[in-house]
């Protein structure tokens, strides 16, 4: 039985393990995110946050944090701000992508607007930082604060990466590691920072959220065309509707024969996408075996990230890592 088809889920045993600490981090997110003179700010959040979303990202820091035993109480905060960081992203992102649905609802900008979406991100941000100043430690301040900037610098790269042939997968890694993988390992990271861990267990937590950040966005892109949209939340061909160049297509436009380039020149770089044309992307996909080879890949970083746990104390949690670990790539199977 694969962890897809297991009735208990990594996600969901972790979830299940830091329950009462995730009602908490729920609780500061829902106080956090009012507003006395501005009425759309929880509005806008509580859309999106309420959505419905696994909290993935929260859920690491506090995770690490009790692995290393820290009994609190700055883990909660951590979380919350890991957690509004990746909600003003997402809230940003939609705009730039001019998406018009998110874990299977209408976006924000697409039941209010850009402005709003914008803004309410920029306040995200804003409550953000003053969680992490209300732990007094600085080292955590500085994590986050490179994260928050990684993602934006890797957002930014991703503009002129994602539309130009040229783009190889050295340039695609740099991209995710900044846009996705930065939170992963910064969430990660701080939980065993603020537990006060020597250097080299807190490395280890880092590789581990980095590893498992690039292998999520690597299953991602896989999952845009091959996945099903009630469990991606979007719709199918939606990166080559908007003319991305992830994995699988990098692997199979450095195969591509001259016709093939031509094709992929037209709709990736050109924007001229006729009927018929997402199907002949996935014909070409599997001409040249890419999504089995970026699903390796996958594979190849979740290793990463299970190897960097090695050095951190045996507890439940790490396990539930491990696995954590495994269930990403299962995702595509």
């Amino acid at each position: 039985m694969s962890l897809d088809e297991a009735a208990v889920k990594p996600h969901e045993q972790l979830s299940a393990v830091l329950q009462a600490d995730m009602a908490q981090v729920n609780d500061l997110i829902r106080d956090r995110m009012a507003s006395e003179h501005a009425p759309r700010i929880p509005e806008v959040t509580a859309h999106l946050i309420e959505a419905g979303g696994k909290r993935l990202r929260p859920m690491l820091t506090l995770a690490s944090a009790k692995m290393c035993g820290y009994p609190g109480p700055y883990h909660v905060h951590l979380a919350a701000a890991v957690e509004f960081i990746h909600t003003a992203t997402l809230l940003h992102d939609d705009v730039v992508d001019e998406s018009g649905q998110r874990r299977g609802r209408p976006t924000a900008n697409l039941l209010w607007d850009n402005k709003s979406s914008v803004l309410v991100g920029d306040y995200l941000f804003a409550r953000s930082f003053q969680l992490m100043v209300e732990t007094d430690n600085i080292r955590v301040l500085n994590i986050l604060a490179n994260a928050a900037a990684t993602i934006a610098e890797g957002e930014v790269l991703q503009l002129t990466a994602a539309q130009n042939l040229a783009t190889d997968e050295a340039l695609y890694l740099k991209v995710i590691r900044g846009k996705t993988a930065a939170l992963f390992s910064a969430a990660t990271e701080v939980g065993g920072v603020i537990s006060g861990q020597p250097d080299d267990l807190v490395q280890g937590l880092f590789d581990y959220g980095d590893a498992l950040g690039i292998a999520f966005q690597i299953v991602d892109d896989l999952l845009d065309y091959g996945g099903q949209a009630t469990a991606t939340g979007k719709n199918i061909g939606d990166d080559f509707r908007e003319r991305k160049l992830t994995l699988p297509v990098i692997k199979a436009v450095a195969r591509a024969d001259a016709d093939e380039r031509a094709f992929w020149s037209r709709v990736i770089e050109a924007g001229d996408q006729r009927d018929g044309d997402l199907d002949h992307a996935l014909d070409l996909l599997a001409k040249h075996d890419a999504m089995a080879k970026t699903r390796s890949d996958a594979i190849a970083w979740t290793d990463k990230a299970k190897s960097a746990l090695g050095p951190l104390p045996d507890h439940d949690i790490k396990q539930m890592l491990i696995d954590l670990a495994d269930y990403v790539v299962a995702r595509v199977n």
